[in-house]
């Protein structure tokens, strides 16, 4: 975290084209990256990373502001918009690059995150597969890969799964929704 209370934490549930679209439209988000984190190769492709090779997530590092948004609620939008109780997978997305994970960058997002997944827990009777790990090895995604959804609202994945997404987020959130500037 700098001086001014800005903070970024790396997230992975599912298919990056999903959470990027969510957290763009979050009050408080400064920033939002598709990447890949927490496996074993440098500079991993996006074919690499499907493949399974790589030990790599599908993730996000989302960048925001602590004085709009709260860590919490970061991670409470996290937990509404993709189920952390199925190993490996969101959906259609099968393959332990769609896993469940928070990746800190501090102690204080540790613990936090520890306090958080441990209500996910309970809410979930145990079952949440969600992992936390330090982030380590992360590489930002291919340029096309970035704002996916802004640029191809009518692709078929983005028009069905990305928008359900977005869609539930608008409903859950309403509070936390970017005003129009």
């Amino acid at each position: 975290m700098n001086d001014d209370g800005e903070q970024l934490i790396t997230l992975g549930g599912g298919c990056f084209w999903c959470l990027e679209a969510v957290y763009e439209r979050v009050q408080g988000v400064l920033g939002v990256e598709s990447g890949y984190s927490n496996g074993h190769a440098q500079q991993p492709a996006y074919e690499q990373v499907c493949s399974g090779s790589t030990g790599h997530a599908e993730v996000v590092r989302v960048r925001f502001d602590t004085q709009q948004i709260s860590l919490r609620e970061i991670l409470e939008i996290f937990f509404v918009i993709h189920d952390p109780t199925t190993l490996n997978s969101q959906g259609a997305d099968v393959g332990t690059q769609y896993r469940s994970g928070i990746y800190f960058h501090n102690a204080a997002q540790e613990q936090l995150a520890r306090e958080v997944l441990d209500e996910v827990q309970h809410l979930h009777h145990g079952r949440a597969v969600t992992e936390l790990q330090p982030e380590r090895n992360y590489w930002p995604a291919e340029a096309y890969h970035q704002h996916y959804y802004a640029r191809h609202p009518d692709q078929g994945y983005c028009a069905f799964v990305v928008a359900a997404k977005v869609d539930k987020f608008l409903a859950t959130f309403a509070r936390l929704v970017r005003r129009a500037s």
